[in-house]
């Protein structure tokens, strides 16, 4: 007959994490939407990534739209000694977004920490751990929690500062001799687990990292390196040429391909990892080709290489750039970039076929089919995929006109 209250509220030290029954194997995406992340550089759900960049790379940017529009259930967005207005944008813009899945105001799956850079050194290096402990709190409730850290270094910065106050022995760059320990105990704290009432729920960690200058050799990107499975390298000529979002495709890498080979396989394609393989492949060979380009010109190359080279560029301009200010390409379903791939590759083989029947490149390019399989992300609306099978169509014609105008 006595009475007890319970609330909602449990207290818990943030520095340790909250206890699971069982860790889970990556084995799900998280789906964010955005192409260049899905297909080429997917994270799992439960998953840690790490997005490095030097000043308006566009780390914050990339951030947002993760937040936006991933399908982890909540979204706990740390703001850890940047700058305010950064904040406020989040504040701002959330406010006015619907999310897709709920229909409610983005705002209600979102929490925001902020520790701007004129708030105190100990509160920032609290400011993460905050978070992580948020984000365990849901988790534990089953659901999957997307943690943006924005940014790891300024922590790590607080560290070195804090550290130097205590009369700590620095080590390299002034950071703490413990700098490693600190970043893979909170890395570490990610995963999809079985919670303790048998449900379950991940933490996936997307951590900001800004080295001063743009240098990936300094000691909290090559810290974090060890112990993210995604690495998303930002790079600086890529933003500054308008290339959104501006993660270079031979700096990134993700370990999480293999483990999620099988989802692809079940809920896209069965195709689908061979295709984002060819992909990588004709973007890698581009890489070797514009050497020979740049010393002696392109005008030289064979056609086959010529057309590597145009297909390469159908890659990067219709596959890979996106544009976030635009409805239909600010968000793209896994259905819709298996199909831009297919169709890519569709072309990619007729222009085969036709540069070995000895055609030149210079023909195929003025038919303006290249250009068509571009603008593929603007012309075709997300709710309209059976517009992209009469691409095919269209290669087909173009392949055939070809032939005739050169028979």
């Amino acid at each position: 007959g006595t009475r007890k209250e319970l609330s909602m509220m449990q207290r818990w030290p943030i520095r340790v994490a909250r206890p699971t029954h069982q860790r889970y194997p990556a084995s799900v995406p998280l789906i964010t939407g955005q192409r260049i992340l899905d297909t080429m550089f997917p994270i799992a759900k439960g998953g840690t990534a790490a997005i490095p960049g030097g000043f308006g790379t566009g780390k914050t940017m990339t951030q947002h739209q993760i937040a936006k529009w991933s399908d982890a259930d909540i979204i706990i967005y740390i703001g850890c000694g940047e700058r305010g207005n950064e904040m406020t944008q989040v504040l701002e813009e959330f406010g006015e977004l619907v999310d897709p899945r709920s229909g409610n105001p983005l705002m209600d799956r979102t929490t925001l920490i902020a520790n701007t850079s004129n708030m105190p050194v100990a509160a920032r290096e609290a400011s993460i751990y905050t978070g992580l402990t948020l984000a365990e709190y849901y988790r534990d409730m089953g659901y999957d929690v997307a943690i943006m850290a924005d940014s790891t270094s300024r922590w790590a910065e607080a560290l070195r500062e804090l550290s130097g106050r205590l009369e700590e022995m620095p080590a390299e760059e002034g950071f703490p001799a413990y700098l490693a320990s600190r970043l893979s105990a909170f890395y570490e704290r990610a995963g999809m687990m079985q919670t303790l009432n048998g449900s379950t729920g991940s933490v996936s960690i997307i951590g900001a990292v800004s080295p001063q200058g743009g240098d990936f050799s300094e000691p909290v990107t090559q810290n974090t390196k060890r112990f993210v499975r995604c690495f998303w390298g930002l790079d600086k000529t890529l933003a500054y040429s308008r290339h959104f979002p501006a993660i270079h495709w031979l700096s990134s890498y993700s370990e999480y391909l293999n483990d999620l080979s099988g989802w692809y396989s079940d809920y896209v394609s069965p195709k689908f990892v061979d295709y984002r393989n060819r992909l990588m492949a004709l973007l890698n060979q581009e890489s070797s080709l514009m050497e020979i380009v740049k010393l002696i010109g392109g005008d030289v190359l064979p056609d086959d290489q010529k057309l590597v080279l145009e297909i390469a560029k159908v890659i990067r301009l219709g596959f890979l750039q996106q544009n976030a200010f635009h409805k239909d390409d600010t968000c793209v379903s896994m259905e819709k970039q298996f199909k831009m791939m297919d169709v890519i590759l569709y072309l990619y083989k007729k222009s085969r076929q036709l540069v070995a029947m000895g055609m030149p490149m210079s023909v195929l390019k003025a038919e303006g089919i290249y250009e068509k399989v571009i603008a593929i992300k603007y012309d075709v609306p997300n709710d309209n995929l059976q517009l992209l099978d009469l691409y095919k169509k269209d290669i087909d014609d173009f392949y055939h006109r070809v032939i005739e105008k050169n028979a």
